[in-house]
């Protein structure tokens, strides 16, 4: 999907292309990439690079395009078994020249142009639109890592009513995506530091490159915590499973004791010897209150040493 919009004045939509406008390319197919690069000669490294997910956050430029590529929060991807992700999100631009590129719909996207919309603001230039996108992702990474917090609460409170495997596999999925809210964040932090050199940036772009470090700031840490809570959170009841085993295991053994006894005083009555109940009317009985008496007396034993 493409779609133009006037960033002087207010943001509102266009019908087709027009210079200094910003074009939003969302998701698109063979037919509209094939467009645009037939239109734009836009070098075929930088759309290469845009559609590779494991592309890092940086700044290349070539044949006079700058190619600027952001990692921002994704969810809902039917692609990955984490329910939080991150994915690359290209800013192209030369001279009155101006898009954005990402292969995959987006609710940061979305939300960006809702928002600009109501507040009738449009946007300086290129640069003023690039470090905006910057400030969208960081808050989008703040509201994906509380939803992420509430996740791990769920998860915790499940299993305190009982250990099974979905609750443990959901904090093991969440802990991926704080892996993955980790590095892209701080790739979006190096790239930033190196935009200031790279960009021509006046007072009101120096003041919002200082409002993106706080947030991005913000965000680090929160994710910083969220991932020592989790590793601290597997590690405990990885210990609950294993005491839990040794508890199970534990028990069976002393059961597997106790029950040695009677085999014991069996296989003594019932060899082929001379014992001296052969002849009597209460071998039989003599035998099972031998055993339950050395049962009895092991199961008082290994109960008081806490064994049962």
């Amino acid at each position: 999907m493409i779609k133009y919009w006037n960033i002087k004045g207010d943001l509102h939509p266009l019908e087709q292309w027009e210079a200094g406008c910003w074009m939003q390319i969302t998701n698109p197919d063979e037919g509209e990439m094939h467009e645009v690069t037939a239109r734009f000669n836009i070098p075929d490294d930088f759309l290469d690079d845009i559609a590779d997910r494991d592309e890092h956050s940086r700044y290349d430029s070539e044949e006079g395009w700058t190619l600027i590529i952001l990692r921002i929060p994704h969810s809902g991807n039917k692609d990955v078994r984490t329910p939080y992700s991150t994915i690359p999100l290209g800013i192209v631009f030369r001279d009155d020249v101006m898009m954005t590129i990402t292969y995959f719909d987006t609710d940061m996207m979305r939300d960006f142009t809702v928002f600009h919309k109501k507040r009738g603001e449009g946007f300086v230039d290129v640069v003023d639109l690039t470090f905006r996108l910057f400030l969208s992702s960081a808050a989008w990474y703040l509201k994906h890592l509380n939803q992420i917090g509430r996740r791990i609460d769920q998860a915790k409170l499940a299993l305190d009513r009982e250990v099974d495997n979905a609750s443990l596999v959901a904090l093991s999925r969440l802990q991926d995506s704080i892996t993955y809210f980790n590095t892209s964040i701080r790739g979006n932090e190096n790239l930033l530091l190196k935009l200031k050199f790279k960009l021509p940036i006046d007072e009101l772009d120096a003041d919002l490159i200082e409002d993106v470090g706080i947030e991005m700031n913000q965000a680090r840490e929160i994710t910083r915590i969220y991932s020592d809570i989790l590793e601290s959170t597997m590690d405990t009841y990885a210990n609950v499973i294993n005491n839990n085993m040794n508890h199970v295991m534990r028990t069976l053994t002393s059961f597997s004791i106790i029950m040695m006894f009677p085999t014991l005083v069996a296989s003594i009555f019932g060899m082929n010897l001379i014992n001296g109940m052969e002849e009597s009317h209460y071998g039989m009985a003599i035998a099972l209150i031998i055993s339950l008496g050395i049962s009895m007396a092991s199961w008082v034993f290994l109960k008081h040493k806490r064994m049962l």
